[in-house]
């Protein structure tokens, strides 16, 4: 049973729409071993795992994966591979639940896709739930299973505390976990920002932070005076508010000092810890005083030495200046029974299912260590003695949940005296969140008449006492945070545009961003050649992929994201984010192929078709493409646009007349028009000559991205206007659209770069070409990609043949598996094969050569086509380019100078003539080239 690969799935995907794993299992032998063939395998996983009863797999019922197990011929190792991983995520804590296994196509082999919340633990525990499986394989079939050795001296309950301990090292705490649980119940996207408490609600310029409970809204100053026990106390006291009498010291015969000028009893504890980190109360003499002194310098270089209030230790919550929660905390303890020893009662306890390690569950465990020990010590107990019953034996001094205390819901009770004392008290240290530990020995009752006094202000109050109290009301205190950060009506999101498609993402996509940019906006783009915010290039490479998107949605900045989506970056990791607003796919052709279990175009368009399956307001499909046409039955966008460039188009006509959206190339006195239909308005647009980028409406694969662009600023609340003036602004440039049917004319001919690399690709430069009707010769420099089909090879080399008078076959720099020569000595093979003579094929295997070898061969009239692979050197090498002679001229006589016929019939400037000197051949006046 071997993992073959593995992929973590950050956002949308082909299996669902939210973060899976996807785990590719060879099943081995025991693909002959379903689980009805394997006696006792389902007693003893249900041993190890109770909770799997609970599981209802396709019967919908708890108990339904356990009959799948056991009825008819039951399931497969990688189904219950599944189950097994998605439970004991929840064992940690987690809260997933889906899952899906099927056959991938080869002989034993299956997706195994789950659900995970954190991605480190949930292939962990896929991990853990193997060795499980081997572990409990009966002996005659571990036999037939060579891994079953990964399994050897196997002990599951010892591997899954320890899975759960390094789990919440790694997963969000309970107050994060809160807050995260709060923005996805109101709709606001968050990002993990790194592997603790770090996370980014909201997108783009309208992003707020927390960490933990500290928002990005919280002052520092406020946060630095809280931590401060003494400055705090000094505060709240010169404002009338109840504090206890404090010193500060720094030294154990000080501490004793300050205690009996205080008075006995004396609480001692760090001037800035938490959690109740080495505080110890209720000191009656020096000894002990000495001793809590000790325990609070291991956390604090400085001592606080106070007043000891006697009262019941409650947590109030403030938020946004509002009193949302409070809490009685009670220390970790246990109740004599008058027969079990406190180690046995301990033990009891524990087994508590609401009690687990550490923040896994609303409760933690009980721990006999040695702050318990010390605790026990002081009332003349061990961990053997035995309590009478109904007594309360505390193992720790305060009230800390992640101590073992517990806590009781007292919101609905509070005396109002109270609730503005709090309130005052978070409001004098300046927090927008802060939790007030107020001691009192009744919380319904005003402090004025019945004492208490504030120990200490939290800067960052954990939430779990609140979110699952042990007894009472929960509250949503998180939402409280969240209505703080984002008021009801305030926007936590920028406007995201998803483009894929075979041909034509970058160009439309950098369309799309010059139209938003254009009226003032800043935008993040994402694309085949880097991140791009306002304009420029941030990070340099193909940045179509999860990761490019979340560093746009990242940017405090951009208010508005063009995210190019590959085909690649879907099937590796799926999306960045969970929807865009509008999703466009512009065509799906044969390209890619082959690779990574795509073999069909029919495949290859349900990959794509994932940007419109998850677009909110608007999905933009290719109508004269089937496969994009078929994706409008799996959008649930509020209206979908179709693109066309076929004015006749039946299905396009009966869409716009029922007040549906579309963009349609019509054709007119002047040439074609760009016409747009939305809520039965007909909307002329622009004549597609005055895109520069079409040049003069020749580039028809360019129009057509027009179309899209247009359409999809328009779905975007982008104005005509604005459209327009974008569009006519928009060029083919290199440094507007690298790669993309860039045109140099600074030579005696012209050359077009293109990054073209499929069929569909290579048609559409073909036609443009054709269209541009150059009076000399045609010239193209051609590849394709390694890792392509034979049959790309074919048919691209088909989409070629005949149309010009010289080829010049090369190799990528990175030949991806093929021979040196094998790629252009196929593309030789197949134009002769489609009947190009030979002579006019050359095969030049390294780029640079082969590109040198065309504008060496370039004459006056001709027009170059170099499909390229480094784009940006190409580029250079084009327009660093320089003729050896501009004559044909061989005489010895050095002063005479014999042209060409091109050159004689050149109209010169007025004063010019063509001179030969030890510079070589130049066109000079006077003294001036």
């Amino acid at each position: 049973m071997k993992v073959l690969e593995t992929r973590v799935y950050q956002g949308p995907n082909q299996w669902a729409h939210f973060p899976v794993i996807l785990q590719v299992l060879d099943l081995g032998a025991l693909e002959h071993h379903p689980t009805v063939m394997l006696p006792h395998f389902v007693e003893k996983l249900t041993a190890a795992i109770p909770s799997l009863v609970e599981h209802g797999c396709s019967y919908g019922t708890a108990g339904g994966f356990l009959r799948r197990m056991q009825e008819n011929e039951g399931t497969w190792m990688g189904h219950v591979l599944e189950h097994v991983a998605i439970e004991i995520q929840n064992l940690a804590g987690a809260r997933v639940s889906f899952g899906k296994t099927r056959g991938n196509g080869a002989p034993g082999q299956y997706n195994v896709v789950f659900e995970y919340e954190e991605a480190q633990v949930g292939e962990q525990a896929a991990a853990l739930a193997r060795k499980l499986l081997l572990s409990i394989l009966p002996d005659e079939v571990k036999l037939l299973v060579p891994e079953v050795r990964e399994a050897r001296n196997f002990d599951f309950q010892e591997q899954l505390e320890d899975f759960i301990r390094w789990t919440q090292k790694r997963a969000l705490g309970p107050s994060t976990a809160s807050l995260v649980r709060a923005a996805k119940a109101r709709g606001i996207p968050w990002i993990r920002l790194n592997e603790y408490s770090l996370i980014q609600f909201g997108h783009g310029k309208y992003q707020k932070r927390i960490q933990a409970t500290v928002t990005s809204e919280t002052r520092h100053i406020a946060v630095q005076i809280a931590s401060d026990k003494e400055e705090t106390n000094k505060i709240l006291g010169d404002l009338g508010l109840p504090v206890p009498r404090q010193r500060l010291v720094r030294d154990a015969e000080n501490a004793v000092r300050a205690a009996e000028r205080l008075g006995y009893p004396v609480v001692v504890k760090p001037l800035d810890a938490n959690h109740g980190r080495g505080v110890s109360i209720g000191l009656t003499d020096a000894a002990q005083v000495r001793v809590g002194f000790d325990v609070a310098r291991e956390h604090a270089r400085s001592v606080i030495v106070e007043t000891f209030i006697e009262g019941l230790d409650h947590r109030m919550l403030v938020i946004n200046n509002q009193l949302v929660a409070v809490a009685k905390r009670v220390p970790g303890h246990v109740v004599g029974d008058g027969i079990k020893t406190i180690a046995q009662l301990v033990d009891i306890v524990n087994q508590d299912p609401n009690r687990g390690i550490g923040h896994e569950k609303i409760l933690t465990r009980l721990e006999l260590d040695h702050q318990a020990n010390e605790q026990l010590s002081k009332v003349g107990l061990t961990t053997e003695s035995i309590p009478d019953a109904g007594k309360v034996v505390y193992l720790r001094a305060t009230g800390n949940l992640s101590t073992g205390g517990t806590a009781v819901d007292v919101t609905d009770i509070v005396h109002p005296d109270n609730r503005e004392m709090a309130v005052r008290a978070v409001q004098a240290i300046g927090l927008d969140v802060g939790g007030v530990d107020f001691l009192s020995p009744d919380i319904s009752r005003s402090y004025k008449e019945v004492g208490g006094a504030i120990c200490e202000i939290n800067a960052a109050p954990g939430f779990r006492m609140h979110v699952a109290p042990t007894e009472g009301t929960p509250r949503d205190v998180a939402g409280a945070v969240m209505d703080m950060l984002f008021p009801p009506g305030t926007p936590t999101r920028i406007p995201i545009a998803a483009v894929t498609g075979t041909n034509g993402k970058t160009t439309t996509a950098r369309m799309l961003a010059h139209i938003h940019k254009m009226r003032g906006k800043i935008v993040g783009l994402a694309s085949t050649d880097g991140v791009y915010i306002d304009g420029w290039r941030k990070v340099e490479g193909d940045m179509t992929g999860p990761v490019a998107a979340q560093m746009v949605l990242r940017d405090p900045t951009v208010d508005t994201a063009v995210l190019e989506t590959a085909r690649g970056g879907l099937l590796r990791a799926g999306m960045g984010y969970r929807y865009c607003n509008v999703g466009a796919v512009l065509n799906v052709a044969e390209d890619h192929l082959g690779l990574k279990g795509i073999d069909t175009l029919e495949q290859l368009a349900q990959i794509k078709r994932i940007v419109v399956e998850v677009a909110r307001d608007a999905a933009v499909l290719n109508a004269d493409d089937a496969h994009c046409l078929r994706m409008a039955d799996h959008t649930d966008a509020k209206n979908i646009w179709y693109v066309t460039m076929n004015q006749a188009h039946s299905l396009v006509r009966e869409h716009i007349r029922a007040g549906g959206s579309a963009v349609v190339l019509e054709g007119g006195i002047n040439g074609h028009m760009i016409t747009l239909y939305h809520q039965g308005a007909q909307m002329p647009l622009l004549w597609t000559h005055l895109i520069p980028a079409t040049l003069e409406g020749r580039a028809m694969h360019n129009v057509q991205n027009a179309m899209f662009a247009a359409a999809m600023a328009y779905a975007m609340d982008v104005r005509l206007d604005d459209i327009r003036t974008g569009l006519r602004t928009f060029d083919s440039t290199f440094f507007q659209a690298p790669g993309r049917m860039n045109v140099f004319a600074e030579l005696p001919f012209r050359v077009i770069v293109d990054y073209g690399h499929n069929a569909a690709a290579v048609k559409a430069m073909v036609q443009t070409v054709l269209a541009m009707e150059p009076t000399g010769k045609k010239r193209v420099v051609v590849a394709v990609p390694g890792d392509r089909r034979d049959a790309d090879v074919t048919a691209i080399a088909r989409e070629l043949a005949g149309r010009f008078d010289q080829y010049i076959c090369r190799r990528d720099d990175n030949p991806r598996g093929r021979g040196d020569t094998e790629i252009p000595e196929m593309l030789k093979n197949c134009l002769v094969a489609e009947g190009v003579p030979e002579d006019t094929i050359h095969v030049v295997v390294k780029e640079a050569d082969a590109v040198d070898f065309a504008l060496r061969e370039g004459q006056p009239g001709d027009l170059i086509l170099v499909f390229a692979d480094q784009v940006t050197r190409t580029w250079k090498q084009v327009i660093r380019f320089r003729p050896e002679k501009a004559s044909a001229a061989t005489d010895e006589d050095p002063g005479t100078l014999r042209l060409t016929p091109e050159l004689e019939l050149m109209e010169l400037p007025e004063g010019s003539q063509w001179v030969r000197d030890d510079r070589g051949v130049r066109l000079a006046r006077g003294d001036e080239d």
